[in-house]
C-alpha cells in the first residue's frame, strides 16, 4: 500500500531522500477521478518494488501541494534523486504513471 505523507519532514524523507524513483499522488478523498486512480495506484504499490508510492492529501498538507504547483487533482509527479522527472494531471494509465518513475 502507498505511503500516506503527513508532514514536510515526511515528504523529504520518503520522495526527496528516496534511492528508489517514487510516484507522489497528490489527491482528495471527495475527488471522483482520484477514487477513479486508486487502484491503479493500489498495482503499482504492490506489484512494483523498484518504485516507492507515496500519497499526500491536499486536503492535510496544504503547503506540499502549493510547493509543487498542484493545481488540479489527481497530479501524479515522478521524482528520482529528489528531482522530479515528470507530472501527469488526471486519470491516466498504470504505464504512463510508471513512466513519470523511469
Amino acid at each position: 500500500m502507498a505511503h500516506q505523507i503527513t508532514s514536510q519532514d515526511d515528504f523529504k524523507s520518503k520522495v526527496l531522500e528516496s534511492h528508489k524513483p517514487v510516484i507522489v499522488d497528490f489527491y482528495a478523498p471527495w475527488c471522483g477521478p482520484c477514487q477513479t486512480m486508486l487502484p491503479v495506484i493500489d498495482a503499482i504499490s504492490h506489484d512494483q518494488s523498484e518504485v516507492e508510492v507515496v500519497k499526500v492529501n491536499i486536503d492535510e498538507t496544504p503547503e506540499i501541494a502549493q510547493e509543487y504547483g498542484v493545481m488540479g487533482i489527481p497530479t501524479f509527479i515522478g521524482f528520482h534523486n529528489g528531482t522530479e522527472k515528470g507530472r501527469h494531471v488526471g486519470i491516466t494509465s498504470k504505464e504512463d504513471l510508471l513512466a513519470l518513475a523511469a
